[in-house]
């Protein structure tokens, strides 16, 4: 067998340098996969900007967590059972009810997710209401007309209640938010628009429950909740706010610190723009458009329905507000604007 040509101690420092090598590789790799893109995009943006400004890479922190969606017995209203016998919901068959509530009653009814049990409750409003509007009160005796008007009165007060709740009940929704979720891939940022029409349509759903010229379609209804269960984007699109609030804050602090020192020892180096036409720049807009376009949805559907407990009330406050200075969006942006005064500050003094 052929020998190597190496000395033994060259053969070691060969291999040596070959594991080692190999080992960055795979810490590399390992490293892609665990950060994700949106990690990757901004750890490089830091790494290129502290050589440009010769100064260690800052450590990077983790950031926070979105907060937990309040648990059911919070975000839910109570909605008290309308229970009336067969008799006296069949004195009122002129309203052709009887059929309705049956269903209702059966196995089937009663398992019913959320959003089928609103769409319940809307059919039967409006067949109470049209029946109360019609001729057939005149035909009722006494004490079916006081229950046909009772009935009509308590479903019309319990409905936009019943829509919250089907919305706040469902598991579509409150998957939306869980905190077991990632920061978006650049390429996730796009499906805000698309996913958005889910938003848009039960924000009409809830406008328009009153409205007799506006018809509920249960498919349509089940397709927009089957694509908020898909992913959790909204816990994605929050997170992906929080890393990137994080990163610039962090990637400011080396701005600040080479703004800190003498003239002489600023600028050792040209510091890219940051311009939208760069990888990171144009991610920034993108995130910030897309950002804006899902949480203003989210607000609009919000604020359709009644006005929420108090625990939804705070979560959307601290989470998904479009104004509060430590919510997400808008701690983003100032982070963003921050950072790009003090590269602005930085470009002044090394021209």
């Amino acid at each position: 067998m052929e020998r190597s040509r190496f000395p033994s101690s060259d053969r070691g420092r060969v291999t040596c340098l070959g594991r080692g090598m190999l080992l960055a590789v795979v810490l590399t790799l390992m490293a892609g996969c665990g950060e994700g893109e949106s990690e990757a995009l901004l750890g490089d943006y830091q790494q290129r900007l502290a050589e440009s400004l010769g100064v260690e890479v800052p450590d990077r922190a983790s950031p926070d967590n979105i907060g937990a969606f309040p648990e059911q017995d919070e975000r839910l209203f109570e909605v008290a059972e309308t229970r009336e016998g067969m008799l006296d919901v069949y004195a009122l068959r002129g309203c052709h009810i009887a059929q309705l509530v049956a269903g209702r009653n059966n196995q089937l009814g009663r398992v019913a997710p959320p959003s089928q049990r609103w769409l319940y409750e809307l059919e039967l409003w409006r067949l109470l209401s049209d029946c109360w509007n019609s001729d057939v009160p005149s035909t009722l005796s006494g004490d079916s007309r006081e229950r046909l008007s009772r009935l009509t009165a308590i479903k019309t007060e319990q409905l936009p209640r019943v829509s919250w709740n089907a919305l706040f009940a469902s598991e579509e929704w409150v998957k939306n938010f869980s905190r077991a979720s990632s920061p978006l891939a650049p390429e996730g940022l796009d499906e805000a628009r698309q996913r958005g029409a889910a938003l848009t349509y039960l924000r009409e759903a809830t406008l328009h429950q009153f409205d007799p010229d506006w018809t509920p379609d249960s498919a349509t209804l089940e397709g927009h909740f089957k694509t908020l269960q898909e992913r959790p984007f909204s816990a994605e699109m929050l997170r992906t706010l929080l890393l990137a609030e994080q990163r610039l804050d962090e990637a400011s602090s080396l701005i600040e610190g080479a703004l800190a020192r003498s003239d002489g020892e600023t600028c050792p180096g040209a510091v890219a723009p940051l311009t939208d036409s760069t990888p990171l720049g144009a991610w920034l807009q993108r995130l910030d458009r897309s950002a804006r376009h899902w949480l203003g949805a989210i607000d609009a559907l919000l604020d359709a329905q009644v006005a929420p407990p108090p625990a939804v009330a705070e979560y959307r406050h601290r989470w998904l507000s479009l104004t509060h200075p430590e919510a997400p969006l808008p701690a983003f942006t100032e982070a963003r604007e921050h950072h790009e005064a003090l590269r602005a500050r930085l470009a002044h003094r090394c021209q």
